[in-house]
Order: structure tokens, then sequence, then C-alpha cells
């Protein structure tokens, strides 16, 4: 893909302006760091170019304070870009009540959620962080997830994230990126630091 242009250009009778505006499933999966920290980073794209954004972390607890939140937050509330909306399933997901009886269940919660913000065009770009271990862990199933983000209205993106993506997903998608660690500084005993790690 030298200079951004493709290697081979599809006979499927659209145009190049046609097929530059389709939506994007972009899946970052692997062993290694920044799947997350990529995502945002495309979401730091998505509110330059003032879409309405909403992020749903499906395994980070409520009260883990991540960096990108906070940075996305002040963004989306300046009135410059697109709006951004966080949900996260540690907090019992926003429009759901508290004390949800298992994480299975919010997780659940969380994907429908998801799928009736699709159906209503809600967001134009989706960070769906860590929604690979649902799946990876059977409480979502990994073949109706595939569906509906094939079957979704408009110009909706996609990301999603952690470790384990199915196959069913990972043949659908059209970005895959696979992290992968060749040296952490946790393989020398060392924990998580400030700015770096959150």
């Amino acid at each position: 893909m030298p200079k951004g242009v493709p290697e081979s250009v599809p006979d499927d009778g659209l145009t190049t302006r046609q097929r530059r505006t389709l939506p994007i499933t972009a899946v970052h999966t692997g062993p290694g760091k920044g799947k997350s920290t990529a995502a945002f980073g495309m979401a730091l794209r998505a509110w330059n170019q003032g879409w309405p954004i909403g992020v749903f972390q499906f395994v980070k607890s409520a009260k883990w304070k991540v960096g990108e939140e906070n940075a996305l937050r002040v963004l989306g509330a300046s009135g410059e870009g697109g709006t951004v909306a966080w949900h996260k399933m540690g907090e019992g997901w926003s429009w759901v009540q508290r004390g949800m009886e298992s994480s299975e269940e919010a997780a659940k919660e969380g994907w429908e959620q998801v799928k009736r913000d699709l159906a209503a065009e809600t967001y134009r770009f989706y960070v769906l962080d860590e929604f690979t271990y649902p799946m990876h862990w059977g409480w979502v199933d990994v073949d109706e997830v595939v569906s509906v983000l094939k079957d979704r209205p408009g110009s909706q993106h996609v990301v999603i994230t952690g470790r384990y993506a199915k196959e069913p997903l990972t043949d659908f998608a059209d970005l895959v990126t696979e992290m992968t660690k060749v040296k952490h500084p946790m393989d020398a005993g060392r924990k998580g630091q400030r700015g770096i790690e959150w």
C-alpha cells in the first residue's frame, strides 16, 4: 500500500468515493500493549471530524481512571469537535440500575445497548474496549456480533479491542491489527507507571 494506494480495486460497482466512505470495522487484538490506546487514538481523529463518539468499556473497573477517558471527556465537552459519551461496565452502565448480579449480565446488557445505539445511529464512532473478552468467555455470541455489525445502518465506524479475537470477527473486520509483545518492563519486575500505563 505505498502512498495510500490500494494494491487492488474490487469490481463491486462502487466509485472510489463511495468505497472510501464505507463504514470500517477494526479489531485490535493480540498479547501486546497498545490495543486500547490505538483505538482511543482513532477516537481522537473521529472527535476532530466532529463525529459523536460512544466508548463502551467492557472489562475495566469503574474505579480505574484512564488518561484517555479524562482527555476525551474534556475534548467532548469543549464544543470544538464531536461529543463523547463514556460507559463503563464496572459502573453498572449508565442506563442500568446498580447492583447487577454478574459481570456476564452486565456485559450482555452493554451489548444490548450497543445494538440499540447502532440501530438508532446514536454515534458515528464506537470504541468497544475489551469487547473480545465477553465473546471469548461465551457471554456474547460472536456470530450475532458479526451479523449486527454487518447490518448496521449508515456510516458508523466500530473498533473492538482485546485479546483472543475470534475468527468470525477477524474474518469480517476491515482492519485487523495484532499487537505482539517483544519486550515489556514487567518482564524485569517493574509495575505499571503513571503516564505510561494510565
